[in-house]
């Protein structure tokens, strides 16, 4: 009797993610029939490499302009680019495109009816989560491949900073995603919304003005934003010596306090 009461709890519970597989496959080919999504996914941090790296005179020049003890000096100035790059395969989909899927369900009524069945309401949202990170993943590694084939990127002086700035950008920009995710209502506010946080982020990231040309000012504002701290971070770990704490501290801040709240503001209907 006591096997029995409990066993079926955990019954009930895998029976609720029993359908995650096929859900999963589904949501993917949807997706994968969005051009918009897998170009700005994944072509567009590599598009954007090879539309600055080869339409800007001097990009794939070094820098020697630079005080000897700089970050860049030396470094090609399209090697500058690449962290700030990077940050931004982040937040596009994190900031662009997660938001209008969440609205789009909303306005629709899928998580609604999604509720009503055994399968969990919620499988939806981590089965997105989970198509976004990896979707971000290939974008990054293929603007890698891409920067070290046309560029001959140098290779990162810390490896483990980059990769932990990286892991940490995700984090803080997805939680803002998922903050957006979990209060706009329709696709064509999300849509709005997010506009107004992506395009800000990026100018602090810096990319306009990317490493040695960003104004002190805007690098000391940019450091306080999930892009611009991941872009700084990344900057350090690939051209500096030495640990970006601060930039580190604010990505787990942003992400302690910006996952927790879009789980408590998040909307079925």
């Amino acid at each position: 009797m006591t096997t029995a009461v409990a066993t079926a709890p955990v019954r009930t519970a895998r029976s609720r993610w029993s359908g995650f597989g096929p859900l999963l496959r589904i949501e993917t080919t949807v997706w994968l029939r969005d051009f918009g999504s897998v170009f700005f996914g994944i072509l567009f941090p590599s598009v954007i490499l090879l539309g600055v790296g080869f339409a800007i005179p001097g990009m794939r020049d070094p820098i020697t302009d630079a005080p000897p003890d700089s970050l860049w000096y030396g470094v090609s100035a399209i090697a500058t680019f690449l962290p700030t790059v990077l940050a931004m395969s982040v937040g596009t989909l994190a900031v662009m495109s997660l938001p209008v899927t969440f609205a789009t369900f909303r306005d629709k009524g899928v998580l609604r009816r999604l509720s009503t069945t055994p399968m969990r309401p919620q499988s939806l949202i981590v089965v997105h989560l989970v198509i976004n990170v990896v979707t971000t993943l290939v974008g990054a590694a293929l603007a890698l491949v891409v920067a070290q084939l046309a560029f001959g990127i140098v290779r990162p002086t810390q490896l483990g900073v980059v990769a932990l700035a990286f892991v940490l950008g995700m984090l803080s920009m997805f939680s803002l995603g998922m903050l957006l995710s979990a209060v706009v209502n329709k696709p064509s506010t999300a849509n709005a919304v997010g506009s107004l946080v992506y395009f800000p982020l990026l100018f602090l990231a810096g990319l306009w003005t990317p490493g040695p040309i960003m104004p002190d000012f805007i690098r000391q504002i940019g450091q306080f934003s999930p892009m611009g701290a991941a872009a700084q971070a990344m900057d350090t770990g690939w051209f500096g010596e030495g640990f970006p704490l601060l930039q580190v501290v604010v990505m787990v801040v942003w992400t302690a306090v910006l996952l927790p709240l879009a789980a408590r503001l998040f909307r079925w209907t």
